[in-house]
């Protein structure tokens, strides 16, 4: 069977990572449909890929469905070869109850692979988070590998993380369980920069936005792991074609760290126009510890410093053959030029939570 004979199914078509990976599963050859919560947004979708490239739709459909609803879904599922499981619920303010978060991602997911299981597709791939692997790793005198979990206890973890988190072990419990024939790998991505293929970013930006736009008077000195939304996409579909990805989870992530302050120094010699409300100065680190026990976000602060940073993502390159096409740097200046060029820097971004 080529890959022309192959429908993928992509849910959360407009989404930053759900974006790149349709273009290049079109490219590629295959027949891709993808699910949006309404058909209205179908002509943004193949305007951001003709930019980006994408010169013909003959092998692209849409159809409506809610992660949160079973309306659609087995109609959805129906001839469906693999399906890339980028899109989670969609919530425009954050709730205050984790259970409102953690409930419809749970469900959601669960949803997916029941329809899926159902009409007898092959293999689903999630878009789960590094936020369900190492954020309680803090042994930093090994690396941090797809074999660690998160504790989902943990002081600083935020509602959303920790809605990923569940929502992958609600996954792997239901393959063990009820799954079937069905196989299941899981993405866990680190955080996604690169090009966007429209206005659409993921989360992560706010770090830039925050330093660009002057928000932040100084900058926390917390180490990152980054990777491109590119890399994101073709480990995806590496997941979805290899044999040997059945069963296993993934970080994607690019080679070692860097940290904020290494960030905002690299912009004001990089792009030292749009830098120039970048800080130059830093917050000690005891200072964030220290408000951490009475702030929130500096709690969170807290657990990114004492967090491992040494993350390994041999596993994607050892069994995918997979190796990032960008460097952090290059990455990060990807995102800033497609910040300049969406005018994303001085206004409100359109994130996207998830991925």
């Amino acid at each position: 069977m080529t890959n022309t004979d192959k429908l993928v199914l992509v849910t959360g078509g407009s989404g930053f990572v759900g974006g790149h990976c349709i273009a290049r599963l079109l490219q590629k050859g295959y027949n891709v449909r993808t699910t949006l919560r309404s058909l209205e947004g179908k002509g943004k979708i193949t305007a951001a890929l003709t930019a980006n490239g994408i010169t013909s739709f003959d092998n692209l459909s849409f159809m409506e469905a809610e992660l949160t609803k079973d309306d659609n879904w087995e109609e959805v599922m129906k001839g469906c070869n693999y399906v890339l499981s980028v899109a989670s619920p969609v919530f425009f303010d954050m709730p205050k109850d984790e259970n409102e978060a953690i409930r419809p991602a749970l469900e959601g997911i669960t949803r997916i692979l029941k329809f899926a299981r159902n009409a007898g597709v092959k293999r689903v791939v999630m878009t789960s988070n590094f936020g369900a692997v190492g954020f309680s790793q803090t042994d930093k005198g090994r690396e941090t590998t797809e074999a660690d979990w998160t504790d989902p206890d943990l002081k600083g973890l935020s509602i959303y993380e920790k809605s990923k988190l569940l929502a992958e072990r609600a996954a792997w419990e239901f393959i063990t369980r009820e799954g079937g024939s069905l196989e299941f790998t899981t993405i866990n991505p680190v955080a996604i920069f690169g090009p966007p293929l429209n206005e659409h970013v993921s989360g992560s930006f706010d770090i830039l936005k925050h330093m660009l736009d002057g928000t932040w008077k100084v900058v926390p000195p917390i180490p990152l792991n980054i990777v491109d939304v590119r890399d994101v996409a073709d480990l995806h579909i590496r997941a979805m074609e290899n044999p040997g990805a059945n069963g296993q989870r993934f970080i994607a992530s690019a080679d070692g760290q860097i940290s904020m302050p290494e960030i905002a120094a690299f912009l004001k010699k990089t792009r030292p126009e749009a830098a120039e409300k970048v800080s130059a100065k830093t917050v000690p680190t005891f200072v964030i510890k220290l408000s951490a026990l009475f702030n929130a976000q500096a709690k969170q602060g807290a657990m990114f410093i004492n967090m491992n940073r040494k993350v390994s993502n041999a596993k994607a390159k050892n069994i995918l053959g997979w190796e990032p096409i960008a460097s952090q740097e290059e990455t990060i200046l990807a995102s800033v030029d497609s910040m300049i060029k969406f005018n994303l820097i001085n206004k409100n971004n359109n994130a996207d939570k998830n991925n």
